[in-house]
């Protein structure tokens, strides 16, 4: 057989047979088998661009596997072993109340942890985003203060975002410019920010805690509001319909165009899939979790976090600028001499950081409803739970390797380790030395899938 050239969405992968027209026989399915091996072993592509049919993509997807290439695996059974776990332990730990907490809890670690991941695939790391949440935090309690600047609390969450936004882009500057290590130039902004922060909090306690003014009560209701039962499945609804449609009619239109594409059936079982975890999801948000009373319904946060993730996962696989972060982190030099502007793309990198911690600081506003000096020192610590979080939702410390889902799998994980030490009455020490021993081991699994791979030492 002659070699072809089958067109992808991104680029053109050359390949030896044409799936779709094999020889009659057992030979021409060996053969097709044959040369899906070959290509899932040797290079770094996506199963579904391999497979026609369900079954060769759950081969070539355990081909990578074994080739170093793990993906959200190792975070999945770590979810599964840490429910079980606690469960174990403590009947407790996988009920509705304790859940949704869980879900409540992860969602900052979740937000810090994508905005680390836009950093860490271009093979730079920012320390500061624990702080930069910390300042947005007291920026926006601040701001809606009745004795103070009073501003409507939507007015406040724009500017936070803005100050935010314009912290990551003197980062990225120096460090795209001016070619400064991005260790030293956020581990100095980290200290900035914090004395910044401190000032800006005057040395006494802001809190958004009094709900009969109504910008206050607007900001904490962002981590403390729920929607009404009805609205949660009307909300599932359409999220899954809109997210299930979008998916069969990209799938649909590359076929039509002889893009390769996904084996219908691995489109179905992705529809399915999302749609068990998301009635799993609102049922038991809309399970009463009052000891008195009623408070039931989906957070608000929860539909916060997903079009964050939405977002970003959108602007990291379907845009030029994304294609352009992960070439840049893969081999900076091949980028450059392609023609990407390295500095910018670096530099809105560092922006969309401190754009994803600024929204983080909202929401940690809301949760902790009054902020002390104490309280913005304990952020410090944030950025070393969000590279764990990505570090550990399969994200690569190296650069090059790793999506927005992974922090949000990651910082799942980080919550529901320490809420199921906390039920179990686990010391704060003993639960760092827990979450650091699982960030080691995240980042071993990373290095020695590094040197499995295709072309690594």
């Amino acid at each position: 057989m002659s070699d072809q050239t089958r067109r992808t969405s991104d680029e053109e992968v050359p390949v030896t047979a044409d799936f779709g027209e094999t020889p009659a026989g057992t030979a021409g399915a060996a053969m097709a088998d044959l040369t899906l091996d070959a290509k899932a072993a040797t290079a770094d592509v996506p199963p579904e661009l391999l497979a026609q049919s369900f079954g060769q993509y759950l081969r070539a997807w355990w081909l990578r596997v074994r080739g170093g290439n793990s993906g959200v695996l190792p975070v999945v059974l770590g979810i599964v072993v840490v429910a079980v776990a606690f469960q174990i332990e403590n009947s407790k730990f996988l009920s509705a109340l304790n859940l949704v907490n869980l879900f409540e809890q992860s969602t900052v670690y979740m937000l810090l942890a994508m905005a680390e991941i836009f950093v860490l695939l271009l093979g730079e790391i920012d320390l500061s985003v624990g702080l930069v949440m910390g300042l947005g935090s007291v920026v926006v309690a601040e701001l809606v203060q009745p004795s103070g600047a009073n501003w409507p609390w939507w007015a406040a969450i724009i500017a936070t975002l803005l100050a935010c936004s314009a912290v990551g882009a003197i980062q990225g500057t120096l460090v795209a410019r001016l070619r400064m290590p991005s260790f030293i130039v956020t581990l100095g902004g980290l200290l900035i920010l914090e004395g910044v922060a401190i000032i800006v909090l005057g040395g006494s306690l802001v809190g958004i805690g009094n709900t009969q003014y109504r910008n206050e009560a607007a900001l904490y209701d962002i981590f403390y509001g729920t929607f009404d039962p009805v609205v949660g499945w009307i909300l599932l609804a359409v999220v899954i319909g809109a997210a299930g449609t979008g998916l069969w009619l990209r799938d649909a239109r590359k076929r039509r165009r002889s893009l390769e594409a996904a084996p219908r059936s691995l489109t179905v079982l992705k529809i399915v899939l999302m749609t068990v975890a998301g009635i799993a999801v609102v049922a038991i948000c809309n399970v009463n979790r009052a000891h008195v009373g009623t408070i039931e319904g989906v957070p608000y946060i929860i539909p916060i976090v997903l079009v964050v993730l939405g977002a970003c996962t959108l602007l990291l696989q379907r845009t030029r600028f994304g294609r352009y972060v992960y070439t840049i982190g893969g081999n900076p030099e091949a980028a450059r001499r392609a023609g990407v502007r390295l500095p910018v793309v670096r530099t809105w990198s560092f922006v969309l950081a401190g754009l994803i911690s600024g929204i983080a600081g909202v929401l940690f506003a809301s949760w902790q409803v009054s902020l002390t000096t104490n309280i913005i020192k304990a952020s410090n610590s944030y950025v070393l739970l969000a590279v764990a979080a990505a570090v550990i939702g399969g994200t690569s410390l190296f650069g090059g390797r790793g999506k927005t889902i992974h922090g949000v799998l990651g910082g799942l994980v980080i919550g529901g380790i320490y809420n199921g030490l906390y039920l179990l009455g686990v010391s704060s020490q003993w639960i760092d030395i827990v979450v650091a021993g699982v960030l080691l081991a995240a980042a071993i699994i990373d290095v020695l899938s590094r040197r499995g791979a295709p072309g690594r030492a």
